[in-house]
């Protein structure tokens, strides 16, 4: 009998296709990212899911794991590209998908990139093919586009409430020969660009909590419990932590809770020297028969 999804997986990947089709209808010029943020987790929360990660809004030159903080005065320019990545999990059956909008229709081929390359790499994904190979899949459609694949930023394979379960699958051709298999689950998100690299940037609004368990003091031991228990495994937003003592200072407490390695923090990723970038990103299940889309 072929494997088969699970059920929860599924229904994850409908919700999160429907959430970021309805999101990607907000994404114009002046719309406040915040307000694109939260009705993309309201969505989720509404159509049955829970988000799996903060919906990520990155424009132009940021790449990736920008998410509004609280207050963020941030509005989409009047041209560019703006990047929408969703998460749903149901049950901790997670869906990962992504989408590029293009602004003013005048940077269509660095969006074509992007999504021909997942396209073709998804048609070529089977039992018994490496990720090395899957990655020179993407790298050849991006470069055939005139445009260059990004090395830094890979696809990943997905387990329950774990949105990056150990595998990757890079964005260009590797000698890594680590074989996909029946069964498991990945998502493919290749991201093309006019630049050369992306690079960590000092901005940090998204974070997950680490697997540790040395005990703090006062209101960051406080904060290590509370995140702990509100959000498990999966990555977090600043925006959404709740303060209800007044006087303290959220961000002074986070910075804390980082040097002790209580949580990991994800920098907004920016393309080094300002080049654009485009990301497409469908989450997939990999059968005997090849690849099966979930977020379509």
């Amino acid at each position: 009998m072929a494997r088969r999804p699970h059920p929860d997986s599924v229904k994850a990947g409908r919700i999160a296709a429907r959430v970021l089709g309805e999101t990607c209808e907000a994404v114009r010029p002046g719309a406040k990212i915040i307000s694109i943020c939260a009705l993309a987790e309201k969505r989720i929360l509404e159509l049955g899911g829970r988000p799996a990660f903060p919906c990520n809004v990155s424009v132009n030159e940021v790449a990736a794991h920008y998410t509004s903080p609280k207050n963020d005065p941030s509005v989409i320019p009047d041209f560019g590209v703006v990047k929408v990545d969703v998460g749903v999990h149901i049950n901790g059956h997670i869906a990962d998908t992504a989408r590029t909008v293009d602004l003013d229709g005048t940077l269509d081929a660095l969006v074509d990139a992007s999504a021909e390359a997942l396209h073709e790499a998804i048609s070529f994904i089977r039992p018994g093919v490496t990720v090395g190979e899957v990655g020179a899949v993407i790298e050849r459609v991006i470069k055939d586009y005139g445009l260059r694949p990004v090395r830094e930023l890979t696809g990943h394979s997905l387990k329950r409430y774990a949105l990056h379960a150990g595998k990757q699958i890079p964005n260009v051709k590797t000698r890594d020969s680590t074989p996909i298999l029946a069964g498991e689950y990945y998502a493919i998100e290749p991201f093309a660009t006019t630049g050369s690299r992306v690079v960590d940037s000092k901005q940090m609004y998204i974070f997950s909590n680490n697997p540790v368990d040395k005990p703090l003091t006062g209101v960051t031991e406080k904060l290590r419990l509370h995140l702990r228990k509100s959000y498990g495994p999966l990555p977090f937003a600043s925006r959404w932590i709740g303060v209800s003592q007044k006087g303290i200072q959220l961000a002074e407490e986070l910075k804390k809770l980082l040097r002790a390695k209580a949580i990991r923090g994800y920098p907004v990723l920016v393309e080094k020297r300002g080049g654009l970038v485009s990301q497409t990103e469908h989450t997939v299940f990999v059968s005997e028969d090849g690849a099966t889309i979930l977020t379509e």
